[in-house]
């Protein structure tokens, strides 16, 4: 199943208290927001997160699985370093940081504070979707059912600035979705394909129950 990478720029927010030291939270994943990445507009449609798996997610940095977790959530569980809430309106998080120890996480506590870093991106996979228009020059995809997050990434650069992105990284999300375009287009053609001779085979089998029944008739008479 492909992986896909979606991110959003949100009000992500640096805090401190007792309990959890310095940490960081706010929304990762957004219902019913478009996401227009050249090829289609997508979104992700609210209940889409019911039966995703989220029994282990990391957070990273701008997708780098190289590095060293910052946090992470095992079961949602209250010992986890990360958190996660489904709510109305998408997926919230919080991630408590090892700012003392680690220096990464230091930076990003730092950067989120000074609000140099805003945006959140997550790595997951589609169980179910719907697409509009899809013979249409511009369709619409709704994002219906995610089957796993594997990772939570704060991000330079949210979706909503792909213009900032470097050339290369652009090509990258260009071609993930032209890809998942023409493999749902494939699917629909197949689908059609497939109905259409369902259909045939059904009346084929009304043809000859037909012929069956006037030579039963023809018989009788």
């Amino acid at each position: 199943m492909t992986k896909e990478c979606r991110a959003f720029d949100f009000d992500l927010r640096a805090n401190e208290n007792e309990e959890h030291g310095h940490f960081i939270e706010g929304r990762a994943i957004v219902f019913g927001q478009p996401y227009d990445n050249g090829w289609f507009t997508e979104y992700i449609d609210k209940g889409a997160l019911d039966k995703t798996d989220l029994k282990d997610v990391r957070l990273l940095v701008n997708h780098d699985t190289s590095m060293i977790p910052l946090a992470r959530s095992r079961n949602n569980n209250s010992h986890s370093t990360m958190q996660m809430t489904v709510v109305d309106e998408g997926l919230d998080m919080r991630a408590d940081l090892d700012t003392e120890r680690n220096s990464t996480a230091q930076a990003l506590y730092s950067a989120a504070d000074r609000g140099d870093v805003s945006g959140m991106s997550f790595m997951f996979t589609v169980n179910e979707d719907r697409w509009e228009d899809l013979e249409s020059e511009h369709p619409t995809r709704h994002i219906l059912s995610i089957g796993r997050v594997f990772e939570l990434s704060a991000v330079t650069f949210p979706a909503y600035e792909q213009t900032t992105l470097s050339a290369r990284s652009k090509e990258e999300a260009l071609e993930s979705a032209e890809s998942t375009l023409e493999n749902a287009k494939r699917r629909a053609e197949e689908e059609k394909s497939k109905a259409e001779a369902d259909i045939a085979e059904a009346r084929r089998k009304e043809q000859i129950e037909e012929l069956k029944a006037r030579l039963q008739s023809i018989k009788g008479v």
